[in-house]
């Protein structure tokens, strides 16, 4: 049950702040992978959603679930590393619970299928094992590389 730290998720990921979602991978097997993301109060989207109420936007859990399956992708598909992933669709998408400044968001993500250029994934969002959004995910990769901003 390996595990990746943040330098190594930013040698798999072109995402650097304020867009980077993931903070650890706790686990990675070859078609699944549990990502953390630590929800702070310090994140740029709480200024606006919403001022006496932070909640943090569903699209962004969304982008955390992608960024965690693309990490998986990058470790199986290595020909895929430093190409250009894109979100090609998300199904089924539902939030049952408002995930705010303070919780600890923990993304699973299981690979339903891969080719070349397309991987489809199921995934679940829990705090402390609640389902905070569910969703299947297809990512499309395009051939463009794409350079990471740099590390600092």
């Amino acid at each position: 049950m390996p595990s990746l730290d943040i330098q190594e998720i930013l040698t798999l990921l072109p995402h650097r702040y304020p867009m980077l979602m993931v903070d650890r991978v706790v686990e990675i097997t070859e078609d699944s992978i549990v990502g953390i993301k630590n929800v702070t109060f310090n994140e740029p989207h709480f200024t606006g959603h919403f001022p006496s109420l932070p909640v943090m936007p569903g699209v962004l859990i969304i982008e955390a679930m992608a960024q965690v399956a693309g990490i998986l992708v990058g470790k199986l598909a290595p020909h895929t590393r430093g190409k250009a992933m894109f979100l090609a669709s998300v199904d089924e998408a539902k939030f049952r619970r408002p995930v705010v400044p303070g919780d600890q968001l923990r993304i699973e993500m299981k690979l339903l299928k891969l080719k070349y250029s397309v991987a489809k994934m199921q995934g679940t969002a829990t705090v402390d094992g609640n389902v905070a959004a569910e969703a299947m995910l297809m990512c499309k990769m395009i051939d463009k590389p794409l350079e990471a901003a740099p590390t600092p």
